[in-house]
């Protein structure tokens, strides 16, 4: 579960970033602070997303879901930044569909088996557009967490 996993000082709030490369330098340079990463993790974002873009069109909003290989990360974790504006993403597995993507969520992999799983568990809470809006507009960090945790607990008493 995304929730159980949230660490508080990598939620993000109310960011006035312009470029994605501001979102990797603030968001990773919070991960790499938090010791979660390598001092090499920010750039290690910035080349890789000129190749291989993370952001997602989920209809009303988008999202960006960077990441970079596991010898860049210490620990496995997740930090969220929550945009004051969008800022210009490309469409994953796109090099020239804009995505404006105004909620990040930044993965530190240590596990590439775990990758996978922990990017699909971010689609399955973020595709209810209701809970990307209210993730959108949350105003603390205590909202980030319970709406997430909310989601999650749904899904589970779904399977």
């Amino acid at each position: 579960m995304i929730w159980e996993d949230l660490n508080e000082n990598l939620i993000l709030l109310d960011l006035d970033l312009k470029s994605s490369e501001e979102v990797f330098r603030t968001i990773g340079g919070t991960l790499t602070k938090e010791g979660y990463c390598k001092d090499t993790y920010v750039q290690a974002l910035i080349d890789r997303e000129k190749d291989f873009p993370t952001g997602i069109n989920m209809g009303n909003f988008g999202i960006a879901i960077p990441h970079t290989d596991r010898r860049h990360v210490i620990k496995g974790g997740v930090a969220i930044g929550q945009l004051r504006t969008s800022v210009k993403f490309y469409q994953m597995g796109s090099m020239d569909e804009e995505v404006c993507a105004k909620l990040i969520f930044m993965l530190a992999v240590d596990d590439p088996k775990s990758h996978l799983t922990f990017l699909q568990r971010i689609l399955q809470v973020v595709q209810d557009g209701n809970v990307l809006e209210k993730l959108i507009k949350a105003k603390s960090k205590n909202e980030i967490y319970e709406i997430i945790r909310e989601k999650e607990e749904l899904l589970e008493k779904e399977k």
